[in-house]
């Protein structure tokens, strides 16, 4: 027996993206209001948080990977947004040393990528239900991204946006685990 890949049965999957959406959104939620309280420096909380934030997205990629496993599902996309999000992890710590523009423009990259990699898992998870939340969810990290590159060069810039982002992100996350099907519905 592979002890990497879970042996819930695929029956299952619904209630397990459930339970994950809501933690991703509770997660989601205390992150946004710490980064929020301090958005307008970039002292050792906030560098600490900003590398939290994509290092919890790998772990809760690794939980759902285990989910797709079992069920066959779209495990390839889910380990490229492990890959991104790991990337993103040490990109935001080295550029947390050199300024908020730099962590923005990090930030901004990743989330154009990890918004395209979701809207793709989420259009092939159709069928279980609540995905339209996360399509579109992708897409508006897809748009958000490239504002953050741009406001990498505004004359003072913050991460106060981000906040916001990890906020709208983790509704959408709450938004699609009340409507995911419970186990043998179909769409």
């Amino acid at each position: 027996m592979d002890t990497l890949i879970s042996t819930t049965a695929p029956t299952s999957v619904p209630v397990a993206l459930r339970k994950l959406y809501f933690y991703r959104f509770a997660f989601a939620a205390v992150w946004a209001a710490l980064l929020f309280a301090t958005a307008d420096t970039l002292g050792p909380l906030t560098a600490t948080l900003l590398v939290i934030y994509p290092l919890f997205d790998v772990a809760c990629a690794v939980v759902d990977v285990r989910s797709a496993n079992a069920s066959g599902g779209p495990a390839r996309g889910l380990y490229v947004n492990i890959a991104l999000s790991t990337l993103a992890g040490i990109g935001l710590a080295v550029a947390a040393t050199s300024g908020i523009p730099a962590v923005l423009r990090v930030w901004g990259i990743w989330a154009v990528t990890a918004g395209i990699v979701q809207l793709v898992v989420g259009a092939s998870r159709r069928r279980l239900g609540g995905q339209w939340a996360m399509i579109a969810s992708g897409g508006i990290s897809t748009l958000a991204g490239a504002s953050f590159v741009a406001q990498a060069g505004a004359e003072s810039p913050t991460l106060g946006s981000l906040a916001g982002y990890a906020f709208l992100g983790g509704v959408f996350f709450l938004v699609s685990a009340l409507r995911i099907k419970p186990s043998g519905q179909h769409a």
